[in-house]
């Protein structure tokens, strides 16, 4: 495996970006050499995080044609990264893209195609499979700790979306959805813990309270802020999430139980627990995982930003596959946008509607 330095470029610095800032300075092996961004403003906070000279862009082109360059990070608003990523493509720099993949089903299908015939590594950002509770809910379920998996339930409680720069994350068209924007996550985690694929989706959801008396240039937001979305899978397991936007302050802001014929295994975020119990057994497993406070203070995911470029690091030097591909980034897009779709028409979705 290499172990020379690798020097990232991030593109979008805002505040998703400058928290992949803050990691990539703590990353071993890691030198932050350039920045972009259309927006001053933005910038700014960027060269702030940073804390050193590094070579600022307005254009992400110029970035990718000059700036001396290993790997990009992709953290630029949803509805620019198929225009990046067809930028990225002409280059053979390593790519992270930040979730959403796309806004669409059809442009994260485009980009598996081009990822496929890419020169770097390409790993989409899902930070949530990284959280430490998560991440061993996942490993349990796959060593068979609940036997034959037939339940999933994702249930995520908290506050409402930040605001962000000219406001886009406040429209469909710029974020998708709310079941695409921000639920791709557990979309992701479905398929990564059930190991089918999904087939069918049925949802509801509204706007009820969030961003109601809000205007844009005379335009109200479109995005959704409460849902509960039901997945069918392939091979007979069930999803269900639980989406509300208007809890602040949960005791969890997420609460995961995968629950099998022998048994349940719930994971909290943020107590950082797993919480394991048997059907035929009445005292149940207890994991506390402990805090970092020191990363957890560097960004809005628990210090799961740092573990997850720790190992798509690690794929670059060791030539490996990565661990959250396009398709990943593609299917977890289209459930979210078949129930975006199922909430509008008050109808089940099946996934075969996308050519999936």
């Amino acid at each position: 495996m290499s172990t020379e330095t690798l020097r990232y470029g991030v593109i979008g610095t805002g505040m998703m970006g400058c928290e992949h800032l803050r990691y990539l300075k703590e990353l071993p092996g890691a030198e932050i050499t350039a920045i972009s961004d259309p927006h001053e403003q933005s910038r700014g906070f960027g060269k702030l995080t940073i804390g050193a000279d590094v070579e600022v862009y307005e254009d992400h082109r110029e970035l990718l044609a000059r700036a001396p360059v290993d790997v990009v990070v992709i953290a630029s608003p949803n509805h620019t990264h198929f225009d990046v990523l067809q930028d990225v493509f002409q280059t053979d720099k390593h790519v992270l893209v930040e979730k959403p993949l796309c806004t669409t089903v059809e442009d994260a299908l485009a980009i598996v195609e081009g990822a496929q015939k890419h020169a770097g590594v390409f790993w989409v950002g899902m930070e949530y499979r990284y959280m430490r509770p998560v991440a061993r809910l996942v490993e349990e379920v796959h060593g068979g700790a609940v036997g034959d998996l037939h339940m999933i339930a994702i249930r995520e409680h908290r506050f409402p979306f930040l605001p962000k720069v000219c406001d886009w994350n406040r429209f469909n068209r710029n974020t998708g959805g709310t079941l695409v924007e921000k639920c791709c996550h557990f979309f992701d985690l479905m398929n990564l813990v059930t190991g089918q694929r999904p087939v069918r989706v049925y949802a509801s959801g509204a706007q009820s309270v969030n961003h109601k008396n809000e205007r844009y240039d005379g335009e109200a937001p479109d995005i959704l802020d409460n849902a509960y979305v039901t997945v069918d899978f392939d091979g007979g397991t069930r999803g269900l999430l639980d989406l509300c936007m208007f809890a602040e302050n949960s005791r969890n802001e997420m609460e995961l139980a995968a629950t099998g014929h022998r048994g349940k295994i719930e994971a909290f975020v943020p107590e950082n627990r797993l919480v394991m119990t048997r059907r035929f057994r009445n005292e149940p497993t207890t994991i506390d995982f402990p805090t970092d406070r020191r990363l957890d203070a560097l960004g809005g995911h628990h210090g799961s930003t740092f573990f997850q470029h720790l190992a798509f690091r690690d794929a670059i030097r060791a030539g490996t596959a990565p661990a959250v591909t396009a398709e990943n980034g593609a299917l977890a897009v289209a459930v979210g946008a078949a129930g975006e779709l199922s909430a509008r028409e008050r109808r089940v979705v099946a996934l075969s509607e996308f050519g999936l």
